[in-house]
């Protein structure tokens, strides 16, 4: 009994208390904080295990933040010229246009792709103008591009139809002259006819 009134003393008392004993006249073995005159002795007390407070000082975690990202686009397509259109043209020039739903963002470009390669370099418009298509088939596709050149959108390639008119129907279509031979590409010079020879004046007598 008497070691366990010790203990629950042992519990009540601060960590600074300082724990005397003693013997009383009646030889029991007494434990006290008050020191006691005579035989009371100091008890040597070992150190308590305590928890240690958190650091308060700590820095709380950086919080990471989640790039926003940009709205994506509803809609990217060639508005001209339609798929599978066919352009009757001497010169197979031609003007590719686009349109996007939204619109497009203040850091993005369009770019137009012919045959797999860009035809010039991006820009904010989204109006193409083409020179020099050769005869036959090709591929056009529109992008959308980033600041950093990624691409964000794209259309489906759609196929283009041109046919150039042969010099022969130029040259039915509009005769050759004299004066348009080494002029005009459907005009050679090697198809020049000779100079007609010049008849001598011959008086009539």
């Amino acid at each position: 009994m008497r070691l366990i009134l010790f203990c629950l003393l042992l519990i009540g008392l601060p960590v600074a208390a300082e724990v005397y004993t003693y013997t009383d006249a009646d030889g029991n073995r007494v434990f006290t904080d008050q020191p006691k005159p005579g035989n009371a002795k100091r008890l040597q007390m070992a150190p308590t295990n305590s928890m240690g407070q958190p650091n308060a000082s700590r820095a709380p975690a950086a919080l990471v933040e989640t790039p926003i990202k940009p709205p994506d686009y509803q809609m990217l397509r060639i508005l001209v010229p339609e798929p599978d259109a066919v352009i009757n043209d001497g010169t197979g020039d031609i003007v590719v246009s686009a349109s996007s739903d939204p619109a497009l963002l203040p850091t993005h470009n369009y770019r137009l792709i012919v045959d797999g390669q860009p035809s010039a370099e991006p820009g904010r418009s989204p109006v193409f103008p083409v020179q020099g298509l050769g005869r036959g088939t090709h591929q056009l596709a529109v992008e959308i591009l980033d600041a950093e050149g990624r691409m964000l959108e794209r259309t489906p390639s759609q196929p283009l139809h041109i046919r150039l008119t042969s010099l022969d129907q130029k040259r039915k279509a509009r005769p050759c002259k004299r004066r348009d031979y080494g002029v005009r590409p459907e005009c050679p010079l090697k198809d020049k006819p000779p100079a007609k020879p010049d008849i001598p004046f011959v008086p009539f007598i």
